[in-house]
């Protein structure tokens, strides 16, 4: 039965993520504005959904290992895997403004979560937990965020296929497809993630690395799917935000609701976990900044993937 949701799941995500994809992009293009913003907003909302209800849930049921595990896993996935693989199916070209304002926000989440997660480590001595107070700082890190997307999507050029040859879908279609995709999506990832923490579970695997593993994998299948959907379609705004939109969603609203609903124990997400996290946005900026005029490679896809694998091996060799 795992196994049937875990098949169902990944069927459903990938439909999803093909409406989405349309729908949003053609809401878009009708209204004038860009991919990226909607990247940012409608499509990373959507494929962190997954994210947030686990991550939430979770935490009310004191399950704290999955809580904090799926966003820091979730976040590496991101960054290393989809990016890496977008990039191998076709180089990601991207605006200025996404490495000079975005991608940075990217790294200030990230090492954001490494300072709240280093207390011992920094010599403040309190324990490793993400407190209430925590969760209400990422909370305004997210609100500042939403205000300059709002304020970028205001002064942002048209999308610069609003004039496209291919007629629009009518208005209603569009969101339709939108709701449909953000369903398949949401409801894919639930199937997925239950089919394989069962699997998981059944050989005796930690909460810890479910989160940090299976379960980040399983929710962030719609960012894969939407990120790799939009870049073959030549949507490459979409591609990037959706990334650059879900892991600074995952972080300050995500971790910022569930440490407010109930303060998050560490547990066994140690410092190594947040530093990989922390040096693969790192990385992430540095390459698109410097090297190939704005655009993610095929080798330089290659290069994430491998050290994802890596760090999976890592955590897999550990136990």
């Amino acid at each position: 039965m795992d196994i049937v949701c875990l098949l169902t799941g990944l069927g459903l995500i990938l439909a999803g993520a093909n409406m989405l994809t349309d729908g949003a992009s053609d809401i878009a293009r009708r209204y004038g504005v860009s991919d990226l913003v909607v990247g940012l907003t409608v499509v990373a909302f959507g494929t962190s959904a997954p994210e947030f209800i686990i991550s939430l849930l979770s935490a009310i049921d004191g399950n704290t290992g999955i809580a904090i595990g799926n966003v820091v896993g979730s976040n590496i996935f991101n960054i290393l895997a989809i990016v890496g693989v977008t990039a191998l199916v076709r180089p990601i070209k991207v605006e200025k403004s996404i490495l000079t304002a975005d991608i940075p926000l990217v790294v200030l989440s990230a090492l954001a979560l490494l300072a709240m997660g280093s207390g011992p480590w920094l010599g403040d001595g309190s324990a490793r937990i993400l407190s209430r107070s925590d969760g209400i700082i990422l909370l305004l890190f997210f609100t500042v965020f939403m205000r300059y997307t709002f304020a970028q999507a205001k002064t942002a050029p048209s999308a610069p296929d609003a004039v496209a040859s291919k007629p629009p879908m009518p208005f209603w279609k569009g969101v339709l497809w939108v709701l449909l995709g953000l369903a398949g999506l949401i409801f894919g990832g639930n199937l997925f993630v239950g089919g394989a923490s069962g699997i998981a579970r059944s050989l005796g695997v930690s909460d810890a690395l479910i989160g940090l593993t299976i379960v980040a994998a399983g929710t962030s299948l719609p960012e894969l799917a939407t990120s790799v959907v939009s870049a073959v379609k030549g949507k490459p705004g979409i591609a990037i935000g959706n990334v650059i939109g879900s892991n600074i969603f995952n972080i300050f609203l995500v971790l910022g609701a569930s440490a407010t609903v109930r303060p998050l124990p560490f547990g066994e997400i140690g410092e190594s976990d947040l530093i990989v996290l922390a040096l693969a946005c790192i990385a992430f900026w540095l390459m698109g900044a410097f090297f190939r005029r704005r655009t993610f490679t095929r080798p330089e896809g290659a290069l994430l993937l491998i050290a994802y694998i890596a760090y999976t091996w890592h955590l897999i060799a550990s136990l």
